[in-house]
């Protein structure tokens, strides 16, 4: 149904202007963590309407992500994602892994959006007109269902990792710094989906060598 009080709505309705223009939101999911892809999405959401509770992914319930990633999914005009591997990050760095990741999920939408509306301070390297939203997962409504998005796949990822690295806990922490994971870095060291780069990883790894 169509959601026009809605003030993540009116964002994108200002931004789009009168016509038909196709706006898409992107946004990426794993950029501080110490393991694993970094994961962008991008979706283009029908005019006026996005599903009750939309929100920045990171206010949300797992549960509530859940609910909220098969509703964009089934009532998107269009969405895409990509992954970005630790490998990858480790050789270029973090912020152009996940610039290069949102253009990529920008890309392989269809069909192709006339603006493009990124999270954060910068514009990934797409060839459509873009804008960079700061904190744009609370204030966009195609950002938010992107954040979602590439949360939840990224949850996912990290799970199906937990069985072939078992004992670091990728299903609990999705490979972010905490406690437990510390712990599990010193007793076993970095596996192959660690971020080498990273400094909490590349010092314990360095410690090993001495």
């Amino acid at each position: 149904m169509p959601d026009r009080d809605n003030p993540l709505v009116r964002f994108d309705q200002e931004k789009s202007g009168p016509g038909e223009c196709l706006l898409a939101g992107v946004d990426e999911a794993g950029r501080g963590c110490w393991a694993g892809p970094v994961v962008a999405a991008a979706v283009v959401l029908p005019p006026t309407w996005c599903p009750s509770g939309l929100d920045d992914s990171k206010k949300l319930t797992a549960a509530k992500r859940r609910d909220l990633y098969e509703e964009i999914r089934a009532s998107a005009v269009t969405w895409s994602a990509c992954a970005i591997s630790s490998v990858e990050i480790d050789r270029t760095d973090i912020l152009r892994a996940s610039l290069q990741a949102m253009a990529r999920a920008v890309a392989r939408l269809q069909p192709v959006p006339d603006l493009v509306l990124a999270d954060g301070l910068q514009i990934p390297p797409c060839s459509q007109p873009a804008e960079a939203v700061v904190r744009g997962d609370g204030t966009s409504a195609a950002i938010a269902a992107a954040s979602v998005i590439a949360k939840v796949l990224r949850d996912r990822i990290m799970t199906a990792y937990d069985r072939h690295y078992p004992g670091y806990g990728f299903a609990d922490h999705k490979g972010y710094g905490a406690a437990v994971h510390r712990e599990a870095l010193q007793r076993l060291g970095p596996c192959p989906l660690h971020r080498f780069s990273y400094k909490p990883v590349a010092e314990l790894d360095q410690g090993r060598l001495f």
